[in-house]
């Protein structure tokens, strides 16, 4: 079934940042993206802003943020009816030039399995971390002052069979506003007993 979209000028007040935007630019070349929309804004109608049913800038956020900064009122779109996995899978297809990505909004948004799919190279961690520094006696008193007020993390392994179903119940109860941390200690609290 061929694809349903639809072009036209919309407000810019209308459209809506992806909070799930994975890429993001800075400085000059931010700068030299406002510049271009100023010099050349025609090239919004070549590319128009990608965007979802309820106005959800899917490809060209930050073509968005350099009109925002130009002073448009209006812009191209084109809206497209994707289902969630391809709305997914679109972001990063668009991203795969120019910008920097958000490694937190990629580890968190996307698996693995399907970024390397689309085509990305995807960082790996190394399997074994050296943690023998903080085995020194000497950084007592330092480490005891910096843990004021500093969160700290369990790094918790999973095969891979078991990670995505272990991110969605972490992502379901952070959402709820759920502490995963003592619902894991209760319950590992539980089975040791």
């Amino acid at each position: 079934m061929p694809l349903k979209t639809e072009i036209k000028k919309l407000s810019i007040k209308k459209l809506i940042p992806n909070s799930s935007n994975p890429r993001f630019i800075r400085d000059d070349k931010f700068e030299k993206l406002v510049r271009s929309v100023k010099d050349f804004p025609e090239m919004l109608d070549i590319r128009p802003i990608v965007i979802n049913k309820e106005n959800i800038i899917l490809g060209g956020n930050m073509r968005y943020n350099a009109c925002l900064e130009a002073g448009l009122k209006e812009v191209p779109t084109i809206t497209v009816d994707l289902t969630e996995a391809q709305q997914k899978e679109f972001i990063i297809k668009d991203n795969t030039s120019g910008g920097q990505w958000n490694w937190d909004i990629l580890g968190n948004e996307w698996s693995t399995t399907d970024l390397e799919d689309w085509g990305m190279d995807v960082w790996q961690a190394e399997e074994v971390a050296d943690y023998s520094i903080l085995d020194n006696d000497d950084l007592g008193s330092d480490l005891e002052d910096m843990k004021n007020g500093v969160k700290r993390a369990i790094q918790i392994p999973f095969d891979l069979e078991h990670y995505d179903e272990a991110f969605e119940l972490v992502k379901f109860w952070r959402e709820k506003g759920g502490y995963v941390g003592m619902m894991l200690i209760e319950k590992l609290k539980q089975e040791k007993e």
